[in-house]
C-alpha cells in the first residue's frame, strides 16, 4: 500500500507515533524468536535490547582497553566447542564472549606496539555492523547494486592518489596476500598470455625478482601459481633493508643465463620488520628497461600518499603496473580491508575476466566476482568509505604527522642507550632494534632480547614484537597506535634501563 503524502495526515497526529505492533513473523519450531530480525518488526523490542546489550558489553571492553594488557595471558580453557541439542540464551553467550574479549589480543591499548594491527576507527566498527546487517554480494552487481558500484569509484580516486591515471581502478581483497596473489597472477598472464589458457608448459620456466625481505605472501603466490616458490629469486637488501640494484642485475643475468624467464619485479614501500623503502625511481626504470612486470607492495606504507610531508617518500610508485595497499593497516579500518590497484584496469579484465553466466550484466558496471581471485566477498568498501569521509585527508595527514613524531622521539631515546642497536634508518613509524651488550657473551644476545620482550610486558605494559631477522632475534616498534604519546614511550624506556640495570654487569 502506498503512503499518502504528507499534506493529506491528520494535523494532530503524534511526532513520536509508536511503530504498530506487527505480529512475529512464523519461524520453525524450536528456533529462538531473536534468531533473526523479523522483516516486519515483529521482535524489535526483543532485538534491541539485545543489541543493547552487545553495545553495552563493546562499550565496556573498548573504554577500559587501557586498564587490561595489551597481549593477555590465556587462560585454562572453559568455553563450550560441543553444539548443543538446544539453542543457548543469549546471556549466556555474552558471559562467554566477556571471557573471550578479555583473552584477545588489545591492540587499542597504548602500549599495544608490537604489530601493524590498530584500534579501528568507530565509523568502521559501523561499517562493519551494516555491512553484515544488509548481507549483500560483492560477485556481481545485482546482489550488491549499490556497493559494486562504489567500491571501482572509490578505488579509482585512491589509485589517481598514487599518481595513475584516469584509466586506473582496483579490486578490495580479504587481506594482502590475496592482493599480492591477484597482482602476480595478473602480471604473469599479460606477460606469459599463452599460460592464462595453456598452463605453464606454454611458459618455459618463469621466474619473479623480489626483495630477499619481500613479504612471505609472494613465495605463497608462486607456489599457489604453480611456478614453485623457488620462482621467487630473492635480491639482496643493503644496510637499510632496501633492494640492492647490483644484486639485482646480478640475479636478472643470473636468471637468463640458466633459462629462465623472468616476467615480474616486486618491490616494497615499508618493509614487515624495519618499515624500509625500496629504490622505486631505479626498479620502475630497471623493470621498464627489461619489460617486466613492476609491482610494488606498498600494504603499509602506502598510507603516505595522505600525508603532505612524507608522499615524497613514494616517488616513482607512479611507475608501477599494479600497487598493493592495506587500509586494514595505517588508515585504521577494520579487518579486513586490503587492494590491489592496477594502472591500467583495462589489462585486470582483458588477463583474468572469467564470466559467470548466471549472473545479471550491467553495461556500465563489472560484475566484480568475474574478475578477482574471490566471488563472494564481504562489502568492505563500506567501512573504507566511511571512514575516508568522516577523517579525509588532513585527519589522515594528522594521524602519520603524528606516527612520525613519536618515532623520532623513540630513536633518539634508543640511540642514547649504547646498548641498543638500530636495524636500519626508520622510513616509516617502525623501529627495530636489539641489545647487544658488550658485558654480555654474543652467544646469549638473543635471550637477552626475548627475556627484554617479556619483561617489558609484564613491567612496563608495552608490547613489542620480537621478530627473527638477520639470523637474530629483534625486538620491533610499530607506532601506529593512535593512543599512544610520548609518556608511554618514556614508560618504555625506562622499562628498557630496569631491566638492563637487572641483567648487565655494572
Amino acid at each position: 500500500m502506498s503512503e499518502r503524502p504528507v499534506s493529506e495526515l491528520p494535523a494532530d497526529l503524534p511526532a513520536d507515533l509508536p511503530a504498530p505492533a506487527l505480529p512475529l513473523s512464523p519461524l520453525p519450531l524450536g528456533v529462538s524468536e531473536t534468531a533473526f530480525i523479523d522483516p516486519q518488526g515483529g521482535n524489535r523490542g526483543a532485538i534491541a535490547a539485545l543489541l543493547q546489550d552487545a553495545l553495552h558489553l563493546l562499550l565496556d571492553h573498548s573504554t577500559q582497553a587501557a586498564q587490561g594488557s595489551p597481549l593477555p595471558p590465556l587462560q585454562p580453557w572453559q568455553l563450550p566447542t560441543a553444539i548443543p541439542q538446544q539453542g543457548q540464551d543469549p546471556a549466556l553467550l555474552f558471559h562467554h564472549l566477556q571471557s573471550l574479549m578479555a583473552q584477545s589480543m588489545n591492540p587499542a591499548h597504548p602500549g599495544y606496539l608490537g604489530h601493524m594491527d590498530p584500534p579501528a576507527t568507530t565509523l568502521s566498527l559501523v561499517g562493519d555492523l551494516l555491512a553484515a546487517v544488509l548481507n549483500n554480494n560483492m560477485l556481481a552487481v545485482e546482489m550488491s547494486p549499490v556497493f559494486s558500484r562504489l567500491e571501482p569509484l572509490v578505488l579509482q580516486e585512491l589509485a589517481q592518489g598514487f599518481g595513475f591515471g584516469a584509466g586506473s581502478g582496483g579490486l578490495l581483497l580479504s587481506g594482502g596476500t590475496l592482493a599480492n596473489l591477484q597482482a602476480l597472477t595478473v602480471a604473469r598472464n599479460v606477460q606469459l598470455p599463452p599460460v592464462r589458457t595453456q598452463g605453464l608448459g606454454a611458459a618455459g620456466r618463469p621466474v619473479v625478482l623480489a626483495s630477499a625481505v619481500a613479504h612471505t605472501s609472494w613465495r605463497k603466490a608462486a607456489m599457489v601459481l604453480g611456478l614453485g616458490s623457488e620462482a621467487l629469486i630473492p635480491v639482496a637488501t643493503n644496510d637499510e633493508s632496501q633492494m640492492d640494484l647490483g644484486d639485482l642485475e646480478r640475479q636478472y643475468q643470473g636468471a637468463i643465463a640458466a633459462g629462465q624467464r623472468p616476467f615480474a619485479l616486486v618491490a616494497t614501500a615499508g618493509t614487515t620488520v624495519t618499515g624500509n623503502i625500496d629504490p622505486l625511481p631505479a626498479l620502475a626504470a630497471f623493470a621498464q628497461a627489461q619489460g617486466l612486470w613492476f609491482h610494488v607492495d606498498a600494504a603499509y606504507g602506502g598510507a603516505l600518499i595522505f600525508s603532505p610531508e612524507q608522499r615524497h617518500r613514494l616517488q616513482g610508485i607512479d611507475q608501477a603496473d599494479s600497487i598493493t595497499f592495506n587500509p586494514q593497516k595505517w588508515l585504521y579500518v577494520t579487518k579486513t580491508c586490503a587492494m590491489v590497484l592496477f594502472r591500467q584496469m583495462d589489462r585486470l579484465q582483458e588477463a583474468f575476466h572469467i564470466a559467470a553466466p548466471y549472473m545479471g550484466r550491467d553495461g556500465d558496471w563489472r560484475n566484480l566476482g568475474e574478475v578477482s581471485v574471490q566471488g563472494t566477498r564481504h562489502v568492505d568498501i563500506l567501512k573504507l568509505w566511511l571512514s575516508l569521509q568522516h577523517l579525509g585527508h588532513q585527519g589522515y595527514g594528522a594521524l602519520i604527522a603524528a606516527s612520525y613524531d613519536l618515532t623520532d622521539y623513540l630513536r633518539r631515546g634508543l640511540e642514547q642507550r649504547s646498548f641498543l642497536h638500530l636495524a636500519s634508518g626508520p622510513e616509516l613509524n617502525i623501529l627495530c632494534f636489539r641489545g647487544q651488550p658488550q658485558g654480555l657473551d654474543p652467544a646469549v644476545w638473543d635471550d637477552w632480547n626475548r627475556n627484554l620482550q617479556q619483561f617489558l610486558l609484564k613491567e612496563a605494559d608495552c608490547f613489542l614484537s620480537l621478530p627473527l631477522y638477520r639470523g637474530s632475534l629483534w625486538l620491533k616498534v610499530v607506532l601506529l597506535n593512535p593512543h599512544c604519546d610520548r609518556a608511554i614511550l618514556d614508560r618504555l624506556l625506562a622499562g628498557i634501563d630496569r631491566y638492563a640495570a637487572l641483567t648487565l654487569p655494572s
